[in-house]
């Protein structure tokens, strides 16, 4: 063995040796959903399927040849970025391949060496990555939703150049949400810009699902959103989206968008289609919030301790122990209900999770039966 695969080698053993080693797994067929991000039920259910047919052939190519630069624009994509620009009520937006390309295209590129960027700890690793690689010679993160280490940061910083502070508006593995307003009313008074990560409010927040800042009424005030096609839209892709200079400037500086293919036709299409259904007047996602509403009324009705306090169909129960957590998600497993655990390294040590993900087409009786299953261990 070379040395390059001995160490590899050995950084595996590590992961071994501590009960935290990845591994892919199927997921039985005929379980329970409750950890896919598919809030709508857009995949599970076939109804974007469904929305997309017919495909007319230019939808239909499996490739772009090229980036959006080269050879890979195309009428429908600029008909989607007008969508999602109106929809989230914004001036513009800019297509990318993934929430992960956005955000590491996004805060790689805005800003210089006198730049100061504030981030949430709980922020995302695409996020975190994005930070890592941007020029800004201060980087520091404060206290999840801490508005006091946030103030104390932005009197800080903020008389030094540039400031952005870095959230998400959902969090993905607490399922809380950022007081967007109250950090809004922080960056005013100290001149800061702020960036909100809305994959997991896309299309569950708001009353179309148009994300949280909308839902608030904060759209014209908030730097840069991006939001997520993965998850409750049930395809693939994303968006930044803000005003036109930012859009042009992504354009020009985003190296995640200058330099990979772009979106096929077909997936342009799908989230053309996804969006055109959350657009629709008879549009709800009030059903997932009366079952979001139902799960938490049971967490008040049972002994059980370390469930977050959340409002989001991301629900999850603080367990603190990596192999306690594999444990009780197996006895669920074997009953039937896909739940996966969350451990070290993913969430800090102590804080090693199961994390329930709720969707439309779950059922109340589903749920009866996880608490059931989890008050028996």
């Amino acid at each position: 063995m070379n040395r390059v695969d001995q160490y590899l080698a050995d950084k595996l053993q590590e992961r071994t040796q501590a009960g935290n080693l990845r591994k892919l797994t199927l997921p039985p067929s005929g379980a329970v959903d409750f950890f896919s991000n598919d809030y709508l039920g857009l995949v599970t259910t076939g109804a974007l399927a469904k929305l997309m047919q017919p495909v007319n052939s230019e939808y239909h190519t499996t490739g772009s040849t090229g980036s959006r630069l080269l050879s890979g624009n195309s009428v429908q994509a600029e008909m989607l970025e007008q969508m999602i620009a109106g929809f989230h009520k914004a001036e513009a937006a800019l297509l990318f391949n993934s929430g992960y390309d956005a955000n590491m295209g996004l805060l790689a590129s805005i800003t210089g060496r006198n730049s100061t960027i504030l981030s949430d700890e709980l922020c995302h690793a695409s996020l975190i990555d994005g930070i890592r690689l941007s020029a800004a010679s201060r980087k520091y993160k404060f206290g999840h939703n801490d508005l006091t280490d946030l103030e104390e940061k932005l009197k800080k910083y903020t008389t030094e150049g540039p400031v952005i502070v870095v959230v998400e508006s959902v969090y993905s593995m607490d399922g809380d949400m950022a007081p967007l307003a109250d950090m809004l009313q922080l960056c005013e008074m100290y001149d800061a810009q702020m960036i909100v990560d809305e994959a997991h409010a896309t299309g569950v927040m708001g009353m179309h699902g148009e994300g949280l800042v909308c839902a608030l009424g904060l759209q014209d005030k908030i730097f840069a959103r991006v939001h997520t096609f993965g998850k409750a839209l049930g395809c693939h892709g994303a968006a930044v989206v803000g005003n036109e200079v930012l859009k042009q400037y992504l354009i020009n500086f985003a190296r995640t968008f200058i330099y990979t293919t772009a979106l096929p036709g077909h997936s342009v299409h799908a989230a053309y289609c996804a969006y055109q259904y959350l657009s629709e007047h008879n549009f709800s996602n009030k059903p997932l919030h009366e079952l979001i509403a139902y799960f938490r009324t049971r967490i008040n009705e049972t002994d059980i301790l370390g469930w977050k306090d959340s409002r989001s169909p991301i629900q999850a129960l603080v367990v603190g122990d990596n192999e306690r957590s594999k444990m009780l998600a197996s006895k669920l497993q074997e009953a039937g209900l896909q739940v996966k655990p969350i451990l070290h390294p993913t969430v800090p040590a102590g804080m090693e999770r199961l994390r329930v993900c709720l969707h439309t087409f779950n059922t109340k009786a589903q749920v009866d039966l996880l608490f059931e299953k989890v008050s028996d261990q």
